[in-house]
């Protein structure tokens, strides 16, 4: 059975503090591996990325504030847009999360696909696959060289100390999102492993993890170390839907059914995210009937 995480409510009227601490709180209790949170910068007007992305928290801001009312349980970004901060930044900011979480942070990262976002950052789309890779590699080398220094194509960091450094050694976990081969390669080449989107096709995701798994072997890295983590949307139901049934869309048996079935596939991690339910993760259900759904599903789901 792979490890179960759950999404902090970070989309919507439920995004509230303290529905924050709330659900950090409770799944911890209840035996989660991991809370996780999102980014997303904007929301085009012309509506199509749908109301579950119109008003969501800074991810590493819903974090920290779990990270103060918990002790345990992981924390991670799934993911945060790398290219819209520059690597210094983002490292300073990762690193001062895991500080203050006493090394628990898993960063997930993506090189961004929005349009609109990319403007808006001054970051252009062209050749945006060698940037992010660039990004990797200067990331992890301000977080592992002391005093580091830094020149390439894209980003330059001159010698200079970063402080605080990260609790974990010799850095959190890094885990890459995409869905292209060159992205899954990258993933297993450059990273700790892979975040797979909540619109994976369960048929191509034993591929996807080949191609993860194959991009590290030829690294000369470990495939058996590297992290999975796939986002999916249960729909928690009281009776079994039948012929036809949907994965993760069913009981409580079933949905944890479904979970377990992906560890054949390599899956290590499965994130539930209510944050991308029409029925909780919008501005348009009420706080009080969001976390009431959301509460079902963190209880009746809890790890076994």
């Amino acid at each position: 059975m792979p490890l179960l995480g759950f999404g902090l409510p970070v989309s919507g009227a439920w995004a509230t503090r303290e529905n924050l601490v709330h659900v950090a709180r409770r799944a911890e209790q209840l035996g989660y591996s991991s809370l996780w949170a999102y980014q997303r910068t904007l929301w085009p007007a012309d509506g199509r990325l749908g109301p579950s992305h119109r008003s969501v928290l800074d991810p590493v801001v819903a974090l920290a504030v779990a990270a103060g009312h918990t002790e345990r349980i992981g924390l991670g970004t799934a993911t945060v847009c790398a290219p819209f901060t520059a690597p210094a930044l983002l490292a300073s900011s990762m690193a001062s999360l895991d500080a203050v979480s006493a090394g628990r942070l898993t960063v997930g990262v993506g090189m961004g696909w929005l349009p609109e976002e990319h403007v808006a950052t001054g970051v252009p789309m062209h050749r945006r696959g060698a940037r992010f890779e660039e990004y990797l590699q200067c990331l992890v080398a301000l977080w592992t060289e002391d005093p580091v220094e830094f020149e390439g194509e894209f980003y330059t960091v001159p010698r200079s100390h970063l402080s605080p450094a990260p609790v974990q050694q010799p850095h959190p976990a890094l885990l890459v999102g995409g869905s292209a081969d060159a992205a899954l390669e990258r993933a297993g080449r450059l990273a700790q492993g892979w975040i797979a989107s909540s619109q994976h096709v369960p048929a191509t995701l034993r591929r996807s993890i080949e191609t993860v798994r194959r991009g590290a072997l030829e690294a000369g890295r470990d495939p058996d170390a590297l992290r999975v983590l796939v986002r999916v949307v249960p729909e928690l139901v009281t009776a079994d839907p039948g012929v036809g049934r949907r994965p993760f869309h069913g009981t409580a048996e079933q949905i944890l059914a479904d979970a377990a079935t992906l560890a054949a596939d390599g899956v290590t991690e499965v994130l539930l995210d209510l944050n991308l339910s029409p029925r909780v993760g919008t501005m348009d259900v009420g706080v009080g009937e969001a976390l009431e759904r959301a509460e079902r599903v963190i209880e009746e789901l809890a790890p076994q």
